[in-house]
């Protein structure tokens, strides 16, 4: 299974972030620009934490708050879950499993460098056993052919 770093090449290594100081409504404003599910938070070029809707819904719609008097710090969730990019898809799949989450940081020599979300990697799986699959109908076809 390839490394997230060849994911990152792919699909690009865009990094959306936004300061902790800032509103929850400026958050889902950008997210909606940018077309993400979430956002690093980032102070003085340090990660500190992640805010993604899943946060908003939680944080936020649910406990009653205003998203243009909540700031990020107070419902960001950290410290932030982060992967080497020479992990493999598989791997960082079960850790995003395992922790519940849906976006993943992506570090190379401690800086960060991309984010993959679970549907980049689902992606990547789905087309690693269709090429798979393939082979083994190529395989069988030719198999076939010779009997």
């Amino acid at each position: 299974m390839k490394p997230v770093k060849d994911v990152l090449q792919e699909k690009g290594n865009d990094i959306w972030s936004i300061d902790p100081e800032a509103s929850v409504f400026e958050a889902i404003d950008l997210m909606a620009q940018k077309e993400v599910g979430a956002l690093l938070v980032i102070k003085n070029d340090n990660l500190i934490g992640i805010i993604s809707e899943r946060d908003y819904t939680r944080k936020v719609i649910l406990k009653g708050r205003e998203s243009k008097k909540t700031k990020i710090k107070s419902i960001m969730t950290s410290p932030v879950i982060c992967t080497d990019a020479d992990q493999d898809v598989r791997r960082c799949m079960a850790m995003m499993t395992s922790k519940s989450i849906r976006h993943l940081p992506v570090l190379a020599d401690n800086r960060l460098v991309g984010v993959v979300s679970l549907g980049d990697l689902v992606k990547v799986i789905i087309a690693e056993q269709d090429s798979k699959i393939q082979g083994f109908e190529s395989y069988f076809r030719y198999r076939s052919d010779l009997l």
